[in-house]
């Protein structure tokens, strides 16, 4: 399997930011996110601050920084990340349906919405999901239940009612899929997930529905569960000024990092994580060649 220099979790200032630096420090990158870049991003009316561009608008912005990935070759792959895992001197990453090796990662995937459900954290791994793509295959021929907050569980539902057996989908973002013999859509509000060993199901105001697994589908899971072990401060990955985490080789920036949640910040620290980076990077080297 190749192994990356650096992969780059995340498309707003940040995280391009970091990979414009990496490329022109020559790194082999894989920079992981949308296409569509930042929602925040491409939806703000007018910037103000961002220095040598006044007044300009967040689609304008977005372009323009597509079209400076383009013209360095960067590529964006727009693979779900679920999971990143320390393996030492490298770092794992679950992305859809593929694993991808990288000797550092810098995270630049923005703040998570939404607080948690009740038994969402102690049955992660156990019967509850943040990937459709990566964990389907576990359920053929069983019932899952879809929490679908981001713009993309529509979409992933359909999916899964192609595999498993029933899907329970519930509406809790702006899209919705079509119902079909084996998808339902169920107008009710999530209060918990129910489960001891492993997931028994989704309660609401009117009872348990029973399901062999629950997806969690939103646009972005909170830091702590995409790395176990990434150490937070008040809710935000916590960094030194180098934009090292207390993980070796993982390094985060952009609103992540907590307040102030602006661009230029984001930009800012997404040069000096991958300058960290490559820095990282060349101590391994040095290491190996001792």
């Amino acid at each position: 399997m190749a192994r990356y220099d650096i992969a780059i979790i995340g498309t707003g200032p940040g995280g391009i930011s970091a990979a414009i630096t990496a490329r022109v420090r020559n790194k082999n990158i894989v920079l992981l996110g949308s296409r569509n870049l930042s929602d925040k991003l491409s939806r703000a009316h007018r910037i103000d601050n961002y220095p040598g561009l006044p007044q300009i608008s967040g689609a304008d912005f977005a372009q323009a920084l597509r079209d400076q990935l383009a013209g360095l070759g960067i590529g964006i792959t727009e693979k779900r990340v679920a999971s990143v895992y320390a393996m030492g001197e490298y770092f794992m990453i679950q992305a859809g349906e593929d694993i991808l090796e990288a000797s550092s990662v810098i995270l630049a995937s923005g703040l998570a919405a939404g607080k948690t459900l009740p038994g969402e954290l102690p049955l992660l791994g156990r019967g509850v999901s943040y990937c459709a793509t990566c964990d389907a295959r576990l359920y053929r021929g069983k019932t899952v239940a879809v929490l679908g907050y981001s713009d993309e569980a529509a979409a992933e539902a359909e999916f899964l009612s192609e595999i498993v057996q029933q899907v329970l989908f519930f509406p809790l973002g702006k899209t919705e899929p079509q119902e079909r013999d084996n998808l339902r859509i169920l107008r009710e509000k999530p209060e918990a997930i129910e489960g001891e060993t492993t997931v028994r199901g989704v309660r609401t105001a009117g009872g348990l529905c029973e399901a062999d697994g629950v997806f969690v589908l939103r646009d972005s899971v909170a830091p702590d569960r995409l790395v176990p072990g990434l150490e937070l401060t008040d809710g935000h990955v916590a960094v030194d000024l180098e934009m090292r985490t207390n993980l070796p080789g993982l390094f985060a920036c952009g609103d992540i990092t907590g307040k102030p949640y602006q661009y230029i910040k984001a930009a800012g620290q997404g040069n000096v994580a991958a300058l960290s980076a490559v820095a990282w990077l060349r101590e391994l080297q040095e290491k190996k060649e001792k």
